[in-house]
């Protein structure tokens, strides 16, 4: 602040010249001090300011951090439970975290968690050929002033690449073993892939060069630093690795993640779009950009009088070629059968040789039974994303590669009909007393006891699957909710039993001609499913089961283990004890 010493009257040989000079010292003291204290009290204002904002950015760095650790301890309580989707981000932030993987080699890695296994089962892209130099040296020429070249042997350059694409297979293993302090990993399936051009067909995709299963105890033997790599790999771990890998003369994965059945997990490909955020036109225009990868001449329709028909697309090749019809689903929820139906009516309108519905989500088992033997396909979502990278495309499903919610779970004294349910209706020939029963599993496991639907549990805790009074012609009934079984839930287990009080001597031999119904909410017939004959002696029978598919679908598989022991024998294999 100013001083008021600094302001001393200078001048004045009379005494008021000296009053006049003290009086204008003055007056410039105090304008300075008001000027100085004007500007003290916006400098505090804007100290104070910068203190809060100050403040408010520390408190959100803060919130971070512990939102940070938070889902870190998340994460690693989720990985010691072997939560697929945790025990895939860890190994999957290890591998990218790696110091020892070559910064200029790529990154890429789709992967799957087997909690039943404790495998992990993942494709890794691996460096391609030219990663290996096609000159072998360069001497110096000093006659002509010019650098010499000297190639490579062609088989040479190629037994190098088989050495560094088994290095990179070892060392992928090596380091997800080494990471694996929660001891989750049993065994670990490594696919390796480049990305280039088929040479059979030209078109870009994913060709596999080496895959290996591992178990951590044979692993755990080796001496990585004294062994030599392709034996390591092909002998001791018994993989396979391309003779011909600059041919791009491929492998047979062991085992890929879609094969697992749980979400697969991909990083490596942030640019990629989100199919469920892109524009509606976009979306169909990618559609058609793939069949057009595909070999094939496609457009999209206009948006009015298109007729039904999102796609138009004409596949050249003879004989099995011809005009098709697309159709194109951005849904989050299982397409509803009745647009499989519309596209039936649309192929036979239009004349066409086949219809292909392409979706975000999935198809339950309703579309998958009235699709059969006529001239549909269906594509769900994660086919869908796995068709566009074959050929060169890009595209995501959701921030997680999984946009679906789950279904709301209704409380156990008011239950709300699914919007998008199948009944079931069980007939067969004969007389026989028998009662119709359902398990919702994981493999051949039941998820609990309430989730055995039978006689005295009429239905499921979350109503998925509920008992139903028989409508004729069905001599019994189901009501099922494919999207709302539980996550938990691979398969939908149907077995049939003899009543024993009813029938206390008959058997299954006179249970024939029996077959499922598959019915919508409105009571019209999608398809009808066969089922196993009973046999002399067996009480109970596994009439089939409806399996999840790798995408989400539900297909239905053919029983037929029979038990002489009745209900009581048949779920005991399924974990229910009975008393």
């Amino acid at each position: 602040m100013p001083q008021q010493h600094q302001y001393q009257a200078h001048g004045g040989w009379t005494s008021h010249r000296r009053a006049q000079a003290q009086a204008e010292a003055q007056a410039r003291f105090e304008r300075d001090w008001r000027d100085a204290q004007a500007a003290e009290t916006q400098r505090q204002q804007q100290l104070a300011a910068y203190q809060r904002e100050y403040t408010q950015w520390a408190e959100g760095q803060l919130a971070e951090v512990r939102r940070h650790n938070a889902g870190v301890a998340a994460a690693i309580d989720g990985v010691r439970r072997r939560e697929p989707d945790a025990v895939v981000e860890y190994f999957s932030a290890a591998l990218y975290a790696s110091k020892a993987w070559p910064d200029g080699f790529p990154r890429q890695i789709s992967a799957a968690y087997d909690s039943a296994a404790h495998q992990l089962v993942l494709d890794w892209e691996l460096p391609r050929y030219d990663v290996v130099p096609e000159t072998k040296s360069v001497r110096y020429v000093a006659s002509l002033d010019q650098d010499k070249e000297t190639a490579r042997p062609v088989t040479q350059r190629r037994g190098l690449y088989r050495e560094v694409l088994a290095q990179c297979a070892l060392l992928v293993l090596h380091e997800l073993f080494a990471a694996d302090e929660f001891v989750v990993l049993d065994s670990v399936v490594l696919n390796g892939f480049v990305d280039e051009p088929d040479p059979a067909t030209g078109r870009r995709g994913e060709i596999f060069l080496t895959t290996v299963m591992a178990s951590r105890s044979t692993f755990g033997e080796l001496h990585l630093a004294q062994v030599e790599a392709v034996s390591c790999l092909t002998d001791a771990l018994r993989g396979q690795l391309a003779s011909r890998p600059d041919q791009l003369v491929a492998v047979r994965p062991v085992r890929r993640p879609l094969d697992v059945g749980n979400r697969v997990v991909s990083h490596g490909s942030d640019e990629e779009p989100d199919l469920f955020e892109m524009d509606p036109i976009r979306f169909e225009s990618l559609v058609a950009e793939l069949f057009r990868a595909m070999g094939m001449q496609a457009v999209t329709t206009q948006r009015s009088n298109d007729g039904g028909v999102d796609v138009d697309a004409l596949d050249p090749t003879p004989i099995r070629g011809g005009k098709i019809v697309v159709q194109v689903k951005r849904y989050r929820g299982t397409v509803p059968p009745t647009a499989v139906r519309d596209l039936y009516g649309t192929v036979q309108d239009a004349g066409a040789n086949k219809g292909v519905l392409v979706t975000t989500s999935g198809f339950g088992p309703g579309s998958h039974a009235f699709a059969n033997g006529k001239p549909l396909e269906l594509i769900s979502g994660p086919e869908l994303v796995d068709l566009l990278h074959r050929n060169g495309l890009s595209g995501r499903l959701g921030e997680r590669g999984r946009a679906s919610t789950p279904a709301p779970q209704p409380s156990d004294d008011a239950y709300r009909l699914p919007d998008d349910y199948n009944v079931l209706g069980m007939s067969w020939d004969g007389d026989a007393a028998l009662d119709v029963c359902a398990l919702v599993c994981r493999g051949d496991q039941v998820l609990s006891d309430d989730h055995f639907v039978f006689f005295n549990n009429h239905r499921t805790p979350d109503d998925s699957v509920h008992m139903l009074p028989a409508s004729p012609p069905d001599k019994a009934g189901l009501r099922v909710s494919f999207d709302s079984l539980p996550d938990a839930a691979d398969r939908l287990v149907l077995v049939a039993a003899i009543d024993p009080e009813l029938n206390p001597d008959a058997d299954l031999s006179g249970f024939t001609g029996a077959e499922i119904r598959l019915l919508d909410p409105t009571m019209t017939e999608l398809g009808r499913l066969d089922v196993s004959d009973g046999r002399p002696r067996e009480t109970a029978l596994v009439l089939g089961s409806f399996r999840r598919r790798p995408n989400g679908d539900w297909d239905f598989v053919l029983g037929g283990k029979g038990y002489e022991g009745g209900l009581e024998q048949l779920v005991r294999d399924y974990g229910i004890d009975v008393e």
